[in-house]
């Protein structure tokens, strides 16, 4: 009797891990299906006189966009996008654009830009963040 019991354990053990092996899998067909994340350059590079005169700022800005049913919406409206952006870089201080902390800090102010213009035209979902990949103040 009791070796039959132990058969029973093991069987149920066995049932037991096939469940869960199962549901890792299934956890895993759902990470397959999450939402891609895309890039999208804001192209041409941005170029705006800055403060001082013969002083400038050429900038070159990336979008990060989840979702690919995303990406059109938010190519619809790179025109009033780049306005703003242009609006914001325009007139820059040269000393504020100096350290590290300082262009972070512009990239954080302009993915609050990019944000608020998406939701006066459409909406941001998608939008998830902006990176400079290129940055020079001359």
């Amino acid at each position: 009797m009791l070796t039959k019991l132990g058969k029973g354990m093991r069987v149920l053990m066995l049932l037991l891990s096939f469940f869960v092996v199962s549901q890792f899998v299934y956890a895993g067909d759902d990470e397959s299906e999450q939402a891609v994340i895309e890039y999208l350059e804001m192209s041409p590079k941005f170029t705006v006189n800055l403060d001082k005169p013969k002083k400038y700022l050429q900038i070159s800005v990336q979008l990060m966009i989840e979702g690919s049913e995303h990406v059109d919406t938010i190519k619809k409206h790179l025109p009033a996008l780049r306005h703003e952006l242009i609006m914001l870089y325009s007139g820059q201080e040269v000393a504020k654009l100096q350290t590290m902390q300082q262009r972070e800090a512009l990239r954080q102010e302009t993915k609050k830009v990019m944000t608020k213009a998406l939701e006066k035209y459409a909406n941001s979902d998608g939008f998830r963040d902006v990176f400079f990949t290129a940055f020079l103040v001359n």
